[in-house]
């Protein structure tokens, strides 16, 4: 149980920071530069990690890192950070909200991980608790967002579910900056081929970057593949749910804006939603029905032989025999 507890608060680090990153990268950082935005958060946060493990790939994991690379970060960063700057929040969060159903599909094709009914409950929940609380009203929905916005979940959910395959005999550390690293070199030359120049940093951004870098993408991702090691892909999907919860609150609180009865409903599904895919429930639930079935024995074992006497012991003629004809008592 306190194993299964440090696991889901861990992963529950990685949607809680990257529910800032919609916000961080809206506010601070340049918008038209999808490419370079991945990139630069990226490659820094690969060899931050990298420096941490000094762990090369080896045998297959080259071409394997190039392909979770793409799948994980490169692609999937490109495409969040066009996302974030064509989309409002509250659309690309509700897009986002749907990876725990994809993420178990594709752990019931790629693992035989069946998604258990707790988790589908949760699932449903969970998303309809994230539409009330970020569809509030009429909002521009730009197609090249949603579309930016829905490749990146799918991707990403493919990818995750491939490195959980893979890298059961790998750390953590070594899988995640491998993953970063490829996926930032990868983009590099497409920045510069496509967007040119990079673009110029001015203090606000530079401290985005590093936030992003560090926070959002180094220890947030390392979080993350810890928790698809310790718990199951419904379990860790479900979590995820916490990232526009984040998104949500960050906004409420910079804004200083009170939140509506309808987000407060869907701020309780949302966490309704987490809380069922859990283990620990199951866990609290199998305890109880274990607890049951012993005081269930006992009661038997007193209403066949009665209650035990204390600290006497019966002669033999006085002991009892049970059906085997053994002496008990």
């Amino acid at each position: 149980m306190e194993a299964t507890w440090r696991w889901t608060v861990i992963t529950a680090l990685a949607p809680i920071t990257w529910g800032t990153t919609y916000f961080v990268t809206h506010r601070f950082l340049p918008a038209d530069y999808p490419l370079y935005g991945a990139a630069l958060r990226a490659l820094p946060a690969g060899l931050l990690l990298l420096l941490v493990r000094r762990k090369l790939p080896t045998g297959s994991w080259w071409w394997r890192s190039l392909v979770l690379g793409t799948l994980t970060m490169g692609a999937f960063f490109a495409l969040v950070y066009l996302a974030a700057q064509t989309l409002p929040t509250s659309i690309a969060s509700t897009i986002m909200a749907t990876s725990p159903v994809v993420l178990m599909l594709f752990a019931w094709a790629a693992l035989a991980e069946r998604p258990r009914a707790p988790h589908l409950a949760g699932a449903v929940i969970g998303v309809a608790g994230v539409c009330l609380m970020l569809l509030t009203g009429p909002v521009a929905v730009d197609a090249r967002g949603v579309l930016a916005s829905v490749s990146a979940m799918v991707m990403s959910s493919f990818g995750y579910i491939l490195a959980k395959k893979w890298s059961s005999d790998v750390d953590v550390f070594s899988l995640t900056s491998w993953q970063l690293i490829a996926g930032g070199l990868m983009l590099v030359p497409a920045a510069v081929l496509l967007e040119g120049a990079p673009p110029a940093l001015d203090t606000p951004a530079l401290l985005g970057f590093g936030y992003i870098t560090v926070v959002a993408t180094a220890v947030a991702f390392a979080a993350w593949f810890t928790g698809l090691r310790h718990l199951s892909a419904g379990t860790v999907g479900l979590a995820g749910l916490l990232n526009p919860v984040t998104g949500v609150l960050l906004g409420t609180a910079v804004a200083h804006e009170t939140l509506s009865v309808q987000q407060i409903g869907g701020l309780i599904l949302v966490f309704l939603g987490v809380l069922l895919g859990q283990p620990l429930l199951r866990n609290f639930r199998a305890g109880r029905a274990v607890w049951r079935m012993r005081s269930q024995r006992g009661e038997t074992m007193r209403h066949e032989y009665g209650e035990p006497d204390q600290g006497v012991v019966p002669a033999d003629g006085d002991r009892r025999r049970d059906r085997a004809g053994r002496l008990v008592g």
